[in-house]
């Protein structure tokens, strides 16, 4: 049985509104109140569970009190939960939104990964790097190895999430950490493939021309946008299921550090022509990405919103 423990602190106005509303809900268990015990904001203390697939309603209506401006609502997960009545509640009436991912903590994952710390530049960079060596020595591991390092998918949810919720700030945000990190790893593979070519260390079979990785990276194509646009869904609906083993599929599937890695190496080692396809590939990617993000975002809320109104409607919810 899934169920979130809710804490709200409640200014004293808006306490009967409140508690008719958590009293009132079928799916809410073990509240408890204890009047003005809370300081800071100062107001009621109430906890209470709530099953996972109800939260959504549950919170939407909170907010529409503006318990959250006035007061603070604090949602934490139930690890373990021994209930008979809200075990019945889940398997007999509450039906497919059993499953309902809570779309307040879907967001809150999502804009914490959209935290832009020095950290995220020098993954990005450090990640160009081992790029760098894959495409030079002709590593396939060393490319999954890059792909899985880079943290460039945490910035592109958040300006999808930003798109959908029209946040200028936030889209701005996440394109300028893209094009920072990006930048610096592009500016880095160079570097590093200039040093290789000066002191003559790149492989006899790169120095040929013998490049297999390099031109899968380089050559953006209609099955590039295929497995981008699945990559973007997958990525998205992991997210909002909380499955991190589907998550890192999309880390190993869409090809956005070895580009940027391949941009570097390419004008290092004056194959402009590859640079240029490289390039195509990331900004390729990284477009797909955003907008696929965007789109499943919202068919998921419209889909679980749907199936909350028929719920509704049949008198389950």
């Amino acid at each position: 049985m899934d169920m979130l423990h809710v804490r709200l602190v409640v200014p004293p106005d808006l306490a009967a509104a409140t508690l008719r509303t958590l009293a009132d809900d079928r799916y809410v268990f073990n509240l408890v109140v204890l009047p003005a015990a809370a300081r800071h904001p100062a107001g009621d203390a109430v906890e209470c569970d709530v099953l996972a697939g109800a939260a959504n309603g549950l919170l939407r209506r909170l907010r529409a009190l503006e318990v959250e401006r006035r007061g603070s609502i604090v949602v934490e997960p139930v690890e373990m939960a021994l209930s008979g009545p809200a075990a019945a509640a889940e398997s007999g009436r509450l039906g497919p939104l059993a499953h309902a991912p809570v779309w307040e903590e879907v967001e809150a994952r999502i804009r914490a990964e959209g935290t832009y710390l020095p950290s995220f530049y020098l993954y990005l960079t450090v990640a160009g790097i081992i790029g760098a060596v894959g495409i030079i020595t002709n590593s396939q591991i060393l490319i999954v190895a890059a792909m899985v390092v880079g943290p460039e998918y945490g910035a592109i949810t958040s300006v999808a999430l930003g798109l959908e919720h029209g946040n200028r700030r936030r889209v701005r945000q996440g394109l300028l950490a893209l094009l920072i990190g990006f930048g610096s790893a592009v500016l880095a593979t160079f570097l590093f493939a200039l040093l290789v070519r000066g002191l003559g260390l790149q492989p006899t079979a790169f120095a040929l021309g013998l490049r297999p990785v390099s031109d899968l990276i380089d050559t953006p194509n209609f099955y590039s946008v295929v497995v981008a646009v699945l990559a973007g869904v997958v990525g998205i609906v992991s997210l909002t299921q909380a499955r991190t083993s589907a998550l890192l599929g999309v880390f190993i599937s869409v090809t956005t550090i070895p580009a940027a890695a391949d941009v570097g190496v390419s004008c290092a080692f004056s194959s402009f022509t590859e640079a240029r396809g490289a390039l195509a590939q990331l900004l390729l990617n990284i477009v797909v990405l955003i907008v696929v993000g965007v789109l499943t975002l919202k068919g998921q809320h419209r889909i679980w919103r749907l199936i909350e109104s028929r719920e509704r409607r049949s008198h389950r919810v």
